[in-house]
């Protein structure tokens, strides 16, 4: 699926008119401030049901405000027949007020209830400076890479994990108790390791195919450290005991600290070179382009199950030279995904796509939050 019309209404600085885009390529540029990351911000709300930049909606809300609406129609994408000129497939729609604290959610005009009936039909993948923190920070941003890529491949996988948040909530409740009841916690014990071993196979299955698909595109680069680089999933406790096992043998430990300490809710992605964690290891250009190439990899693993990801890559001429810039757009291209560029500097497709290769994109120049689209070759006329 690719995302064919947005339409806002008091989301940021964001004009309300609808915008068509390409389900390719899609450049946009303009000033600090004209609004250029807002409207990936609105794509990824339809994608992800949230701001990738922060956590409240009523930053989110236009000043003065109390409610917002999103808007998407979707086509069949790249994968369609006539990619960009049918009918909408589907219609994605979600509006928040801020005041009651109080989310509608639509799909093809019927209420949904949960975020992930939304998410399903649109996977959003962005690459912007936060990102990095994929290999560089701690283990739960890696899980969130993890299970962003298993919630699109296995689809049960939303409600085994929301059924094993509330569990966990569960123990930890009697664990920071004060006082033991151990047949109650026994209790919970077996329904989370039921459901700790369901995650763990789905994530375990997905991220093989993660890993076959990683080793194809570093082995099509000359990274210099492909050879020493290894890549381990680790479930979140040792697999090879049973679960109800290891949390019975840690009671004390658990109940000294108050929560669970062992599960899928600690698993990792385990990323090292030679030993050691990349995040000691590689320098902040190296890790930058593992994480593109992780990216990459995720994008592959669904383009194989037949879906289109939607990328969203923000102002990456400040992150990336031009040498990335290319390969990434490049990868992408050869994926067949939906692609969002922001840049502050006006497009230059040539310098992407060599040899006259580029692919079907639009361009837009982005000023107090309105988008205007451009021909291609044009060049927006300065003000006097």
């Amino acid at each position: 699926m690719a995302l064919i019309k947005l339409q806002t209404q008091h989301f940021r600085n964001l004009a309300p008119d609808a915008v068509t885009f390409s389900p390719s390529f899609n450049l946009l540029y303009g000033a600090n401030g004209s609004g250029k990351t807002s409207v990936l911000e609105a794509i990824g709300y339809l994608g992800l049901g949230r701001s990738f930049r922060v956590n409240r909606h009523q930053a989110v809300v236009s000043h003065g405000e109390q409610k917002l609406t999103v808007f998407g129609a979707l086509d069949a994408g790249l994968s369609g027949s006539h990619p960009g000129t049918g009918a909408p497939a589907h219609r994605l729609g979600l509006s928040r007020d801020v005041a009651a604290k109080e989310t509608v959610l639509r799909v093809d005009g019927e209420a949904v209830r949960s975020l992930s009936s939304l998410a399903m039909h649109m996977p959003v993948s962005v690459i912007d400076p936060g990102v990095f923190d994929i290999v560089a920070g701690g283990p739960g941003k890696r899980r969130q890479f993890l299970d962003w890529l298993v919630f699109h491949v296995e689809p049960s996988f939303s409600s085994a994990w929301q059924q094993c948040q509330r569990v966990t909530s569960q123990r930890n409740k009697i664990l920071r108790n004060g006082r033991l009841d151990e047949p109650l916690l026994r209790v919970w014990d077996t329904q989370y390791s039921a459901l700790a071993e369901q995650i763990s196979d789905a994530r375990a299955a997905v991220f093989e195919r993660f890993k076959i698909a990683f080793s194809q595109v570093l082995g099509e680069l000359e990274t210099g450290w492909d050879e020493g680089l290894k890549v381990d999933f680790y479930p979140g406790w040792d697999r090879s005991k049973p679960l109800s096992d290891v949390l019975l043998n840690h009671r004390e430990q658990e109940l000294r600290m108050g929560h669970t300490l062992y599960g899928p809710n600690r698993a990792d992605v385990r990323v090292k070179y030679r030993g050691r964690p990349v995040a000691e290891t590689f320098s902040r250009g190296q890790q930058k382009t593992l994480v593109i190439l992780m990216k990459i990899a995720q994008g592959q693993v669904l383009s194989e199950s037949g879906k289109q990801v939607t990328f969203l890559l923000d102002d990456i001429n400040a992150e990336l030279d031009v040498r990335h810039r290319k390969m990434l757009a490049q990868k992408l291209q050869a994926l067949r995904c939906q692609v969002f560029i922001t840049s502050i500097e006006h497009p230059e497709p040539g310098v992407l796509w060599a040899d006259g290769q580029s692919p079907e994109y639009r361009m837009f120049h982005v000023e107090h939050g309105k988008l205007t689209e451009e021909k291609t070759g044009e060049y927006p006329q300065e003000s006097h």
